[in-house]
């Protein structure tokens, strides 16, 4: 049992290094702006992705499901579907390859022949979940960010717009100021306007993606305010205010949780050490004369 868990261990191992070496030559190339000698001609997810191809196959549904929630995570990596689900399964045979050599290496009560594949089972289970949650982080992150920088975005705006520039300038003059998950957004708005995509259905996809409803509130004003021909500076400006007051209404209802919120760790954690250090001595005085 010992020689099965030690050549786990090394299959494991020798997995986990080719992997960063891939990366690693992934990542050359990319900095070279093309490839380095030696290095595979297709990313390693790339690779991996035609390698489990016949596996990694999804239903459509499930697929289009998967793909909105990696366009809402920034389309990590460049991972397509049929690529995250290809990531997931190689984790999950990593880490049932983990399980099982450390069920058979850890002393349990059960039997070696229970122990291992049962072990294997929940990390297989772990590894095949993990990247499911990881998506889900990424996805309440890039939200958070959108929501914080939403409503300077919103002043920027309009002020360019109120100069007298158009709205895709505005829209640029966001780019250029915010290099985070709005700017993202809003880079992808002016790439498929580029490519001929009418400028309010970019905006009404940016908004049903990204899932925050600030965003999605203004960009209906702003889809409103085109189609019936209202000033969108004065539009701009409106949903401007709106915006801080929401913030600042979310920030005081923040505060005066805070109050609730700290009594379980004053009672879990400073009010027992207070108690140790004011009753402590009187305690161990009280035990030495009973002695």
């Amino acid at each position: 049992m010992l020689q099965v868990a030690i050549v786990s261990g090394l299959i494991c191992a020798v997995i986990v290094f080719a992997y960063f070496i891939a990366i690693d030559q992934y990542r050359a190339a990319a900095a070279n702006g093309g490839l380095v000698p030696g290095a595979p001609r297709q990313g390693f997810l790339k690779q991996l992705e035609s390698a489990l191809r016949p596996v990694s196959r999804l239903p459509a549904g499930t697929a289009i499901q998967l793909r909105q929630k990696l366009s809402q995570a920034g389309n990590p990596a460049g991972l397509t579907p049929a690529g995250f689900q290809a990531v997931r399964y190689s984790i999950a045979a990593m880490m049932a390859i983990a399980g099982l050599a450390i069920g058979l290496l850890l002393p349990l009560s059960f039997p070696d022949y229970v122990a291992a594949p049962l072990a294997g089972a929940i990390f297989a289970a772990a590894g095949y979940l993990a990247p499911g949650l990881w998506i889900e982080q990424r996805i309440g992150q890039r939200r958070r960010q959108i929501q914080r920088s939403l409503a300077e975005a919103t002043d920027l705006l309009t002020l360019v717009v109120e100069s007298g520039m158009s709205l895709d300038e505005g829209l640029l003059s966001i780019t250029e100021r915010f290099h985070n998950a709005l700017g993202d957004e809003i880079g992808k708005v002016l790439r498929e306007i580029r490519l001929g995509r009418p400028r309010m259905g970019a905006l009404e996809n940016m908004a049903d993606t990204a899932g925050v409803p600030d965003l999605h509130h203004l960009v209906e004003s702003i889809v409103q305010s085109d189609q019936m021909g209202v000033p969108i500076a004065r539009l701009l400006r409106v949903q401007a205010t709106e915006m801080r007051r929401r913030q600042r209404q979310g920030a005081q209802e923040r505060a005066a949780q805070a109050s609730s919120r700290m009594v379980f760790p004053m009672v879990g954690c400073i009010f027992p050490v207070l108690w140790i250090v004011l009753l402590g001595p009187a305690i161990i005085q009280v035990l030495k004369s009973l002695h």
